[in-house]
Protein backbone atom coordinates (compact mmCIF):
# COMPACT_ATOMS: atom_id res chain seq x y z
CA UNK A 1 0.00 0.00 0.00
CA UNK A 2 1.03 3.20 -0.93
CA UNK A 3 0.16 7.35 -0.64
CA UNK A 4 -1.27 6.66 -3.78
CA UNK A 5 -3.76 4.34 -3.20
CA UNK A 6 -4.45 5.50 0.30
CA UNK A 7 -5.53 9.23 -1.02
CA UNK A 8 -7.16 7.55 -3.47
CA UNK A 9 -9.54 4.82 -1.72
CA UNK A 10 -9.77 8.24 0.64
CA UNK A 11 -11.22 9.71 -1.82
CA UNK A 12 -13.64 7.65 -3.16
CA UNK A 13 -14.98 6.98 0.22
CA UNK A 14 -15.31 10.91 0.80
CA UNK A 15 -17.21 11.04 -2.75
CA UNK A 16 -19.75 8.31 -1.12
CA UNK A 17 -20.18 9.97 2.36
CA UNK A 18 -21.16 13.67 -0.13
CA UNK A 19 -23.75 11.74 -2.11
CA UNK A 20 -25.16 10.22 1.19
CA UNK A 21 -25.10 13.58 3.13
CA UNK A 22 -26.75 15.34 0.40
CA UNK A 23 -29.46 12.44 -0.11
CA UNK A 24 -30.44 12.33 3.74
CA UNK A 25 -30.25 16.17 3.80
CA UNK A 26 -32.25 17.25 1.10
CA UNK A 27 -34.67 14.31 0.60
CA UNK A 28 -33.89 14.95 -2.84
CA UNK A 29 -32.02 13.27 -5.28
CA UNK A 30 -32.37 15.81 -7.87
CA UNK A 31 -29.38 16.06 -10.14
CA UNK A 32 -28.42 12.44 -9.91
CA UNK A 33 -28.45 10.01 -12.12
CA UNK A 34 -30.05 6.58 -10.98
CA UNK A 35 -28.60 4.64 -13.79
CA UNK A 36 -24.87 5.48 -12.41
CA UNK A 37 -26.26 4.67 -8.95
CA UNK A 38 -27.45 1.52 -10.37
CA UNK A 39 -23.95 0.62 -12.37
CA UNK A 40 -22.02 1.49 -9.79
CA UNK A 41 -23.92 -0.98 -7.60
CA UNK A 42 -23.03 -3.87 -10.23
CA UNK A 43 -19.73 -2.47 -9.93
CA UNK A 44 -18.82 -3.44 -6.37
CA UNK A 45 -21.05 -6.01 -5.87
CA UNK A 46 -19.18 -8.15 -8.75
CA UNK A 47 -15.78 -6.96 -7.68
CA UNK A 48 -16.12 -8.13 -4.09
CA UNK A 49 -17.52 -11.32 -4.26
CA UNK A 50 -14.43 -12.68 -2.15
CA UNK A 51 -15.38 -9.83 0.82
CA UNK A 52 -14.63 -12.41 3.24
CA UNK A 53 -10.96 -13.51 1.23
CA UNK A 54 -8.30 -11.90 4.26
CA UNK A 55 -5.41 -10.27 2.31
CA UNK A 56 -4.71 -7.82 4.51
CA UNK A 57 -6.27 -6.00 6.99
CA UNK A 58 -6.36 -2.99 5.13
CA UNK A 59 -7.56 -4.41 2.00
CA UNK A 60 -10.39 -6.31 4.30
CA UNK A 61 -11.32 -2.82 5.97
CA UNK A 62 -11.81 -1.08 2.63
CA UNK A 63 -13.63 -3.53 0.64
CA UNK A 64 -15.96 -3.44 3.35
CA UNK A 65 -16.40 0.03 4.05
CA UNK A 66 -16.96 0.71 0.06
CA UNK A 67 -19.60 -2.38 -0.04
CA UNK A 68 -21.29 -1.00 3.00
CA UNK A 69 -21.55 2.47 2.10
CA UNK A 70 -22.54 1.66 -1.26
CA UNK A 71 -25.36 -0.40 -0.09
CA UNK A 72 -26.46 2.70 2.58
CA UNK A 73 -26.11 4.85 -0.75
CA UNK A 74 -28.66 3.02 -2.81
CA UNK A 75 -30.83 2.33 0.08
CA UNK A 76 -30.91 5.86 0.81
CA UNK A 77 -31.78 6.76 -2.86
CA UNK A 78 -33.96 4.08 -3.38
CA UNK A 79 -38.06 3.58 -4.80
CA UNK A 80 -38.89 6.86 -4.73
CA UNK A 81 -35.71 8.80 -5.60
CA UNK A 82 -34.12 7.60 -8.70
CA UNK A 83 -36.23 6.96 -11.84
CA UNK A 84 -36.42 2.93 -12.72
CA UNK A 85 -36.89 3.48 -16.11
CA UNK A 86 -34.98 0.42 -19.03
CA UNK A 87 -31.69 1.71 -19.62
CA UNK A 88 -29.32 0.71 -22.67
CA UNK A 89 -26.40 1.51 -20.16
CA UNK A 90 -27.83 -1.52 -17.95
CA UNK A 91 -28.12 -3.72 -20.47
CA UNK A 92 -25.20 -2.92 -22.55
CA UNK A 93 -22.96 -3.48 -19.22
CA UNK A 94 -24.12 -7.04 -19.21
CA UNK A 95 -23.78 -7.09 -22.44
CA UNK A 96 -19.94 -6.17 -21.81
CA UNK A 97 -19.74 -8.70 -19.28
CA UNK A 98 -20.35 -11.75 -21.48
CA UNK A 99 -18.44 -10.46 -24.57
CA UNK A 100 -15.04 -9.32 -22.45
CA UNK A 101 -15.71 -13.23 -20.25
CA UNK A 102 -16.10 -14.63 -23.86
CA UNK A 103 -12.76 -12.94 -24.93
CA UNK A 104 -10.79 -13.64 -22.06
CA UNK A 105 -11.98 -17.05 -20.99
CA UNK A 106 -12.71 -18.90 -24.26
CA UNK A 107 -16.07 -20.94 -23.91
CA UNK A 108 -17.05 -19.23 -21.01
CA UNK A 109 -21.23 -18.35 -21.99
CA UNK A 110 -23.99 -17.34 -19.62
CA UNK A 111 -24.72 -20.95 -19.34
CA UNK A 112 -21.56 -22.17 -18.44
CA UNK A 113 -20.76 -19.38 -16.23
CA UNK A 114 -22.60 -20.30 -13.65
CA UNK A 115 -20.79 -23.78 -13.68
CA UNK A 116 -17.52 -22.43 -13.37
CA UNK A 117 -15.39 -22.75 -9.73
CA UNK A 118 -14.79 -20.11 -7.41
CA UNK A 119 -11.58 -18.33 -8.91
CA UNK A 120 -12.47 -18.14 -12.31
CA UNK A 121 -16.07 -16.40 -11.49
CA UNK A 122 -13.94 -14.11 -9.15
CA UNK A 123 -11.77 -13.25 -11.83
CA UNK A 124 -14.21 -12.85 -14.61
CA UNK A 125 -16.04 -10.92 -12.08
CA UNK A 126 -13.32 -8.67 -10.77
CA UNK A 127 -12.54 -7.98 -14.84
CA UNK A 128 -16.27 -7.15 -15.35
CA UNK A 129 -16.00 -4.39 -12.74
CA UNK A 130 -13.23 -3.24 -13.58
CA UNK A 131 -14.40 -2.34 -16.91
CA UNK A 132 -17.74 -1.36 -16.18
CA UNK A 133 -16.43 1.05 -13.56
CA UNK A 134 -14.51 2.96 -16.33
CA UNK A 135 -18.26 3.84 -17.98
CA UNK A 136 -20.55 4.07 -15.21
CA UNK A 137 -20.69 7.61 -14.67
CA UNK A 138 -21.53 8.14 -18.43
CA UNK A 139 -25.42 8.67 -17.77
CA UNK A 140 -24.43 11.28 -14.78
CA UNK A 141 -21.99 13.24 -17.69
CA UNK A 142 -25.05 13.09 -19.71
CA UNK A 143 -27.45 13.92 -17.43
CA UNK A 144 -25.02 17.55 -16.85
CA UNK A 145 -24.59 18.24 -20.52
CA UNK A 146 -28.11 17.98 -21.40
CA UNK A 147 -29.16 20.28 -18.02
CA UNK A 148 -26.04 22.47 -18.54
CA UNK A 149 -25.35 22.54 -14.87
CA UNK A 150 -25.19 20.77 -11.40
CA UNK A 151 -25.60 21.27 -7.48
CA UNK A 152 -22.45 22.68 -5.78
CA UNK A 153 -22.04 19.37 -3.84
CA UNK A 154 -23.44 17.09 -6.98
CA UNK A 155 -19.75 18.61 -8.45
CA UNK A 156 -17.96 18.21 -5.29
CA UNK A 157 -19.14 14.07 -5.26
CA UNK A 158 -17.73 13.83 -9.02
CA UNK A 159 -14.76 15.27 -8.31
CA UNK A 160 -13.66 13.35 -5.29
CA UNK A 161 -14.74 10.69 -7.29
CA UNK A 162 -12.74 11.49 -10.58
CA UNK A 163 -9.97 12.59 -8.38
CA UNK A 164 -10.11 8.29 -6.91
CA UNK A 165 -9.36 7.20 -10.30
CA UNK A 166 -6.68 9.50 -11.44
CA UNK A 167 -5.21 9.02 -7.85
CA UNK A 168 -5.50 5.13 -8.73
CA UNK A 169 -3.44 5.23 -12.25
CA UNK A 170 -0.41 7.32 -10.09
CA UNK A 171 -0.52 4.25 -7.40
CA UNK A 172 -0.07 2.15 -10.98
CA UNK A 173 2.78 4.11 -12.10
CA UNK A 174 4.62 4.13 -9.10
CA UNK A 175 4.05 0.05 -8.10
CA UNK A 176 5.11 -0.60 -12.28
CA UNK A 177 8.84 1.53 -10.85
CA UNK A 178 8.81 0.04 -7.50
CA UNK A 179 7.09 -3.34 -8.13
CA UNK A 180 7.26 -3.80 -11.67
CA UNK A 181 3.82 -4.38 -11.09
CA UNK A 182 1.70 -4.24 -14.37
CA UNK A 183 -1.83 -4.75 -14.86
CA UNK A 184 -3.28 -3.99 -18.00
CA UNK A 185 -6.99 -4.26 -17.92
CA UNK A 186 -7.32 -1.68 -14.59
CA UNK A 187 -4.33 0.93 -16.19
CA UNK A 188 -6.57 0.71 -19.85
CA UNK A 189 -9.85 1.06 -17.28
CA UNK A 190 -8.50 4.04 -15.16
CA UNK A 191 -7.25 6.22 -18.23
CA UNK A 192 -10.55 5.65 -19.96
CA UNK A 193 -12.26 6.99 -17.05
CA UNK A 194 -10.18 9.53 -16.27
CA UNK A 195 -10.42 10.97 -19.83
CA UNK A 196 -14.40 11.11 -19.33
CA UNK A 197 -14.04 12.67 -16.46
CA UNK A 198 -11.29 15.83 -18.08
CA UNK A 199 -14.02 18.02 -19.22
CA UNK A 200 -15.47 17.77 -16.10
CA UNK A 201 -12.67 18.97 -14.23
CA UNK A 202 -12.24 21.89 -16.35
CA UNK A 203 -15.72 22.87 -15.73
CA UNK A 204 -15.61 22.21 -11.92
CA UNK A 205 -12.17 24.30 -11.73
CA UNK A 206 -13.16 26.90 -14.30
CA UNK A 207 -16.94 27.36 -12.92
CA UNK A 208 -16.95 26.26 -9.25
CA UNK A 209 -13.67 26.99 -7.95
CA UNK A 210 -13.50 30.18 -9.39
CA UNK A 211 -16.97 30.83 -8.77
CA UNK A 212 -16.36 30.32 -4.91
CA UNK A 213 -12.76 32.45 -4.76
CA UNK A 214 -14.86 35.55 -7.00
CA UNK A 215 -18.09 35.03 -4.29
CA UNK A 216 -15.09 35.12 -1.55
CA UNK A 217 -13.26 38.19 -2.66
CA UNK A 218 -16.78 39.70 -3.06
CA UNK A 219 -17.92 39.24 -0.01
CA UNK A 220 -14.56 40.29 2.14
CA UNK A 221 -14.93 43.28 0.04
CA UNK A 222 -18.42 44.09 0.89
CA UNK A 223 -17.53 43.32 4.71
CA UNK A 224 -14.35 45.66 4.84
CA UNK A 225 -16.44 48.70 2.44
CA UNK A 226 -19.47 48.45 5.82
CA UNK A 227 -17.09 47.96 8.48
CA UNK A 228 -15.26 51.21 7.07
CA UNK A 229 -18.64 53.12 6.52
CA UNK A 230 -19.26 52.33 10.00
CA UNK A 231 -15.81 53.77 11.53
CA UNK A 232 -15.94 56.81 9.98
CA UNK A 233 -15.97 59.88 11.50
CA UNK A 234 -17.48 63.18 9.88
CA UNK A 235 -15.65 65.82 10.85
CA UNK A 236 -17.51 68.56 13.87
Amino acid sequence: MNIFRFAGDSSHLIAIVILIVKIWKTRSCAGLSGKSQLLFAFVFTSRYLDLFNFISSYNTIMKKSRYISDRILNYSGSSTCFSHQPSVFIHGGWLCFFAISENEYPGTTPVTITRVLGFVLIEISWSFSIYLEAVAIMPQLFMLSRTGSAETITAHYLFALGTYRALYILNWVYRYYTEEFFDPIATVAGVVQTVLYADFFYLYITRVCVAASLYNLFATVVYLVIRGHKNLELPA
